[in-house]
């Protein structure tokens, strides 16, 4: 394959290197978006006068028909030609002749795939937004169906106080909506064109930059054209808003999965969605639970290579820039993927009540509750505190919960506690007592239900 810089070298290209420094077998992927900005350059070229309008319309009809050939498989990709980009623009050649030659007029391809990356990522990035918004409503769903059921919130891993189990579940939806305000945000940044900055300094033909940005969609267009080739910045806030999405899938993926052993026995996961055991037949895993949380490590990994493979570029295009798609096509698959599977199960999981019934009246939850009791007598918390921690110290002595404890017993630590002791003890009484703004107090987690539905147009 002849290489569109053969002018300047009188060898060919070793083999090895060829096939080191290739990129077609991973950027062809963004077939669509070159196909797609190579018709925008080409009738923006057309209207500032440096092609003709024939020439633009064979070279649009030449781009259609290789990126039908492309999705039919008929498409022959060449490693020689190292990227999706000249590979396309070979192809053109071969079909339309020299008119072909011409669409890299005030083009490199260092605005080229910056452009490519960005139009694909913004694909991506509004495809996750919906797909955040479906596990957001999954999480909602199941919230209303649960609202009234109490659970044991925890701390340490260790009983802290109850909450309702829609508290709970919000709080995967509030994750996921930093998340998707997170990708709303970067998508400002990564909707600005490069087209038009060339390799790096322009052109001195009179072309448009600003028309072929808004016919791509774009909210702008680029202001330094240096900036323009070496910025990669979208992708490494794509990548990390990606891995804070994995964060939170995995946080719950790991809740999950201890609420699904004996031990903990709190929910049943649907057995469409979990595995068995070649040697154990009692065995019913979780296994797509444990890969979402293992996944969480790989996209960290992917940036992380990101971060480290950007950290010392000089200005301004290099070819180390060629090592950001892999990573950023793991991460988005890998995240769109985990988001997909954590809202079927969200979906089918059901919820043991009877076995969270029974762990809520264990580890003395409503201790808290005791000791703002005594607060609302006049008691300063520490006192409270440790007034408290004496009574529940005698209660699990004898195996008691605060709420079996006779109230003679209870004012042998402190006088000030009286008869109406008993509407604040217990975990129903806990859950009925709250009142502060973001609580789990029933009236605040059904506000939170309705904000969430006015939010996902429920």
């Amino acid at each position: 394959m002849k290489k569109p810089w053969s002018g300047r070298f009188e060898k060919d290209t070793n083999e090895m290197v060829e096939q080191f420094t290739e990129s077609v077998s991973f950027d062809k992927r963004l077939y669509k978006q070159d196909i797609r900005a190579g018709t925008a350059h080409a009738e923006m070229l057309g209207r500032c006068g440096l092609l003709t309008d024939e020439e633009v319309s064979e070279i649009r009809r030449g781009l259609l028909e290789i990126e039908k050939e492309i999705e039919s498989g008929d498409f022959e990709f060449h490693v020689a030609l190292e990227d999706i980009h000249m590979n396309i623009e070979a192809a053109l050649i071969r079909k339309i002749g020299d008119v072909g030659r011409k669409l890299h007029t005030a083009r490199s391809r260092n605005d080229l795939v910056a452009c490519d990356t960005r139009l694909w990522a913004r694909d991506a990035l509004d495809e996750l937004l919906d797909l955040l918004r479906a596990c957001q409503a999954a999480l909602v769903s199941k919230a209303e169906e649960h609202k009234e059921l109490i659970v044991p919130g925890f701390t340490h891993l260790q009983h802290a106080q109850p909450v309702l189990l829609a508290h709970t579940l919000l709080a995967y939806v509030e994750m996921l909506g930093r998340d998707y305000g997170r990708l709303e945000d970067c998508r400002k940044r990564l909707n600005v064109s490069p087209l038009g900055a060339c390799a790096l300094a322009g052109t001195s033909l009179p072309i448009d930059p600003q028309s072929t940005a808004r016919e791509l969609g774009f909210d702008g267009c680029f202001s330094n054209s240096i900036d323009a080739v070496s910025d990669r910045d979208p992708v490494l806030e794509f990548v990390f808003d990606l891995c804070l999405i994995a964060v939170h899938l995995s946080r719950l993926a790991e809740e999950w999965l201890m609420w699904s052993t004996p031990e903990f026995d709190f929910l049943d996961l649907d057995e469409a969605f979990c595995t068995g055991s070649s040697i154990m037949p009692q065995k019913k895993n979780a296994d797509a639970l444990e890969l979402i949380r293992a996944k969480c490590g790989r996209v960290c990994g992917d940036l992380m290579g990101l971060l480290t493979t950007f950290k010392s570029q000089p200005l301004a295009y290099n070819r180390d820039m060629q090592e950001d798609k892999e990573a950023l096509f793991d991460a988005v698959d890998t995240v769109r993927s985990c988001v997909a599977v954590a809202a079927k199960f969200v979906q089918t999981v059901a919820f043991k009540e009877d076995h969270i019934a029974r762990a809520c009246e264990m580890g003395h939850m409503d201790a808290t509750a005791l000791a703002d009791y005594l607060v609302g007598k006049g008691v300063p918390f520490r006192e409270a505190h440790e007034i408290v921690g004496r009574v529940v110290r005698a209660a699990a002595a004898d195996g008691a919960k605060l709420e079996g404890l006779d109230l003679e017993r209870l004012r042998a630590f402190s006088a000030l506690i009286a008869e109406d002791v008993y509407q604040v003890l217990g975990t129903r009484n806990c859950i009925e007592n709250y009142r502060s703004h973001g609580s789990s107090a029933p009236a605040e987690v059904q506000r939170q239900l309705e904000v969430w539905h006015e939010r996902l147009g429920h």
